[in-house]
């Protein structure tokens, strides 16, 4: 017998103040299985995701886990953990959200604070600071380590890394590289070089409608990463800025940076490097250091 999918999605429609965003949305996702969800600005991402967790009224039908996120939502929302793109304004202190959350989801206070500290964040310092007052990549942070340590079947989240540096991205693959091979992901970004590396398929969005639905190609290991070496011609403050950013190590006097790039991460790193092109006379790129080094341009 075939399993039920995890999140299925019959010709899904949704206006608002009789302005179609979604029209006639069907989608299948199994369990397990990590997709991304992408489209420009203004696609209808968003407003899925809202359908997806019973915040909107739509026509069509919209199951979660086999139940309603309408008519069966405390049980769902049970089941469910969601990073949103534009966190909460919620003016509770940090301690306390930690506590709620935590009892919300049957997880450890102390657990989920491991998690943000790995992300960069440290909570005691900020315990009784307010959530709203936080910087948007500690609310970011913050929200990530809750979704991750509620133990839920589906993960949601909403343009996840968009205020994160790329040492705390690599953390949250590994993060999300912990979660069970059954949970199922649905990470959404206007950029499909944001999310490519993390997924196993994507589904595009236009004009409220899915335009692609594929399969990706060597997605590969979450908490894989590759090492890196990079050959300037010369080396410009604005590179060498950029390079360390991503945790890279500066020969002396060589022009040659070297480091490691999450394997999720590299179509967004391959994006900073292009900006350089006039710059790099060699790279090397791979798992074990084998990839020959181009030569001088």
């Amino acid at each position: 017998m075939t399993a039920a999918p995890a999140i299925q999605l019959g010709e899904v429609t949704k206006a608002f103040r009789g302005v179609p965003i979604l029209k006639g949305v069907g989608l299948e996702v199994r369990a397990g299985e990590r997709i991304a969800l992408v489209g420009p600005n203004g696609a209808g991402k968003t407003t899925l995701i809202r359908c997806l967790l019973g915040q909107y009224h739509c026509g069509g039908v919209v199951e979660v886990l086999g139940q309603s996120p309408r008519s069966d939502r405390t049980d769902v929302l049970g089941r469910v953990g969601f990073v949103p793109q534009l966190p909460p304004p919620l003016r509770m202190p940090v301690g306390q959200l930690v506590r709620f959350a935590s009892r919300l989801c049957g997880a450890d206070p102390a657990a989920i604070e491991g998690d943000a500290e790995q992300l960069g964040l440290s909570v005691p310092p900020i315990r009784r600071q307010a959530f709203a007052k936080l910087s948007g990549g500690q609310k970011q942070k913050l929200l990530i380590a809750i979704a991750l340590r509620s133990g839920t079947e589906v993960l949601v989240m909403d343009e996840p890394a968009a205020n994160l540096d790329p040492a705390a991205r690599r953390k949250l693959f590994e993060l999300l590289a912990r979660c069970s091979d059954t949970t199922t992901m649905v990470i959404s970004s206007h950029r499909l070089d944001e999310v490519a590396g993390l997924v196993e398929r994507v589904v595009e969005l236009d004009h409220g409608q899915i335009v692609l639905d594929d399969r990706v190609a060597g997605s590969g290991a979450l908490d894989e990463a590759l090492r890196c070496t990079i050959h300037l011609s010369r080396v410009e403050e604005s590179a060498r800025s950029t390079f360390r950013a991503w945790g890279f190590r500066e020969r002396d006097g060589e022009g040659v940076f070297e480091g490691e790039v999450a394997a999720p991460d590299r179509l967004r790193f391959f994006g900073t490097l292009a900006r350089y092109s006039g710059l790099v006379t060699g790279v090397s790129l791979g798992t074990d250091g084998s990839i020959d080094e181009a030569g001088p341009s």
